[in-house]
């Protein structure tokens, strides 16, 4: 058998599947992008946890994908009040706010099928309200919301004999240690409930709530009562029971009444006074212990926050175009100290004309960076960030509505640039100052690098770029007047370089 043997062309074969080799891929990058989106689902009821006891709060993805190598974050109020934080495969404790420290875990046993679940250890009042689990992978992000109710039952109602009113005899109901709100109330035999006197619901110094009640129980009535005093959260109460009639009204002498109750009295104060006793040296120790911790936690938060703010230092210079003819600057850009004349330097848009200010040359329009200013013993400054957007012309008000976030020394009073002026209150004059601007999280901080306190932070949402802003003020003036210096961060503190 004969046949001709076909030709092909190399270059029209090529050219034919290259259509079909683009469809394909573009094909399997929608499919990847679609399979990376998910939704993160919470609780569909509130969770209820009991007071010292704990909780656990469950999050998974759907659809099923491992969340391994995602960001988990549970928060609070803001994104940045982080309950606990899992990120890069490990628990981060760096942002967790202090009054969950030592207290959560990730239960991440399921974490491959993208299902986790947040323990809170030692369940306090201050817990209870409303949480969000974020999932964050490198394309898509979700949050669920989930509400915890806190509730724990207080101690046995406690009733004591008060006196005589109205024609009978007071008795009072008192129970502590309850959260959220209890309801109390007087029952008779049949558990009809009875009009009460008085009725106080009232919060105690640790967040829990003591309840109140009298009732004014006649001879007439001649019968038992119970206080009952009921958690509507658990649906649960305590109850303790008085026989008014046989300990007050009996038909015997009154003189043997009066004694009767003189006695009772006598123990019923006897008992109070023990209590108190107890109560007050209780409360002395509590209070020491609680004085102790906060100082430590104010350090340690302080340190941290200082510490934290410095990994992120950036090199910082000044821009001479922005400068105000006043303003004399160093060669390398990181001095600026109030003239005695003013410059003849050309009137261009970016200058400022009026006040002593100039920029630095560096713009911000995300991540987070840190640098520092030393004021030495300077009587006035003012320092923070600005939108590079700001009118440079005329006068102009350092607001935030006027897109200006700063803080300054005048008149020997330290205040942030707020609205209303914030005065702060400065216990170690600083003779360097750091500002901290976390773009995302919407946050311009102050620290005394002096003491390593924290001054003031702004919250706010960013927009646009921002640069540092200085204005040394008019103090001596001339040669000798003190200038603003930027300062490099040490290397132990752990700057970046970078944004």
């Amino acid at each position: 058998m004969t046949g001709k043997v076909p030709s092909f062309s190399p270059g029209s074969t090529v050219s034919s599947a290259l259509p079909g080799y683009v469809t394909l891929c573009l094909a399997l990058q929608v499919h990847r992008l679609v399979s990376a989106q998910f939704t993160v689902t919470g609780s569909g009821h509130p969770i209820t946890a009991s007071l010292s006891r704990e909780a656990i709060l469950p999050c998974h993805l759907s659809p099923r994908m491992s969340a391994e190598n995602m960001e988990v974050r549970w928060f609070r109020f803001k994104f940045s009040a982080v309950v606990h934080l899992y990120r890069d495969g490990q628990d981060q404790y760096g942002e967790q706010m202090p009054e969950y420290q030592g207290r959560t875990e990730l239960l991440r046993d399921d974490i491959t099928n993208g299902r986790v679940s947040l323990r809170i250890h030692d369940i306090q009042p201050s817990d209870n309200g409303q949480y969000k689990c974020f999932f964050k992978s490198n394309v898509s992000y979700e949050e669920a919301l989930l509400e915890l109710q806190v509730a724990g039952l207080g101690s046995a109602p406690a009733i004591s004999v008060e006196g005589h009113q109205d024609g009978g005899i007071r008795v009072i109901c008192r129970s502590a240690g309850w959260y959220p709100q209890p309801k109390a109330q007087w029952k008779d035999l049949q558990g009809q409930v009875l009009p009460s006197a008085s009725e106080k619901i009232s919060p105690e110094a640790n967040g829990l709530f003591q309840a109140e009640i009298a009732i004014v129980i006649t001879e007439e009535s001649n019968q038992k009562v119970s206080c009952s005093v009921r958690n509507p959260r658990l649906n649960q109460e305590r109850e303790s029971t008085i026989s008014i009639a046989e300990l007050f009204f009996p038909r015997v002498n009154p003189w043997m009444v009066a004694l009767w109750v003189i006695l009772a009295l006598l123990a019923v104060l006897l008992l109070l006074a023990s209590y108190c006793v107890w109560r007050q040296h209780r409360a002395k120790e509590a209070l020491r212990s609680d004085m102790k911790r906060q100082k430590e936690e104010y350090e340690a938060v302080k340190e941290l926050g200082l510490t934290r703010a410095r990994s992120y230092a950036v090199d910082v210079t000044l821009d001479p175009d922005t400068a105000n003819p006043n303003l004399v600057l160093s060669e390398d850009w990181k001095r600026a100290r109030h003239g005695d004349t003013c410059q003849d330097l050309p009137d261009n848009p970016e200058r400022f004309d009026m006040y002593p200010e100039v920029l630095g040359a560096e713009g911000f329009a995300g991540g987070r960076c840190y640098w520092e200013v030393e004021v030495r013993e300077k009587p006035d400054w003012i320092l923070g960030v600005c939108r590079e957007s700001v009118s440079r012309k005329g006068k102009v008000t350092g607001t935030p509505g006027n897109g200006y976030w700063a803080m300054w020394l005048e008149e020997g009073e330290y205040k942030a640039g707020t609205s209303h002026r914030t005065p702060l209150p400065v216990s170690v004059r600083p003779s360097r100052v750091g500002i901290f601007l976390d773009y995302e999280v919407g946050e311009v901080s102050f620290y005394n690098v002096t003491d390593r306190s924290h001054l003031f932070t702004f919250t706010d949402t960013f927009s646009g770029k921002l640069r540092p802003y200085f204005c040394p003020c008019n103090n001596a003036g001339g040669t000798n007047a003190a200038p603003l210096i930027i300062c490099p961060v040490p290397a132990q503190a752990g700057g970046n370089l970078g944004p």
